[in-house]
């Protein structure tokens, strides 16, 4: 199914205020289901131009993504990418995929939204919001420690983030 038909799939659910339905259509349009993901809940929304979604739930054990209720109002691609950053939390808080570091799960995270390795289907987003989740995924590496086993571990995926960051268009 190409971008355009999703996107008219989920304006049909969101003009029936079918939110959950939406994010579920969504997940399986993009290749992002998991058996560890417990389902959606809804999170108080932030600004009309803003949005946060969480992964909730123990290490270890099925896990909620709280999204807000306006997610849908923003770009597709950009929220198949949040979404896709949740559901790899889901993927990394399951007891068979445990990861169990914050800093190490966010950098893989948001490695994942620039390079999409893992979730092949989820869609480009702009330079803009790659330089964006660029940055946060070395801000995340810079907290694993310096020279510790961590960054070390995640030392040439580094490099990987920095020439993409310096091969953007802004």
């Amino acid at each position: 199914m190409n971008l355009s038909n999703i996107q008219n799939q989920l304006s049909i659910f969101q003009e029936n205020n079918q939110i959950f339905e939406a994010a579920h259509f969504l997940i399986e349009s993009f290749g992002l289901e998991n058996e560890n993901f417990a389902g959606f809940g809804f999170r108080a929304e932030l600004e009309p131009n803003k949005m946060l979604l969480t992964t909730d739930g123990q290490l270890g054990e099925k896990q909620m993504v709280m999204i807000p209720r306006n997610l849908f109002d923003f770009d597709l691609n950009l929220v198949a990418n949040m979404v896709a950053h949740e559901m790899f939390h889901v993927r990394q808080k399951a007891p068979e995929t445990l990861v169990e570091d914050k800093n190490e799960r966010e950098f893989q995270a948001y490695s994942e939204m620039l390079f999409h390795r893992e979730f092949p289907l989820v869609p480009e987003v702009s330079d803009f919001h790659k330089k964006f989740f660029g940055e946060k995924a070395l801000e995340y590496y810079k907290r694993m420690g310096e020279n510790s086993e961590l960054q070390q571990k995640y030392a040439e995926k580094k490099k990987e983030v920095e020439f993409l960051i310096q091969s953007l268009s802004i």
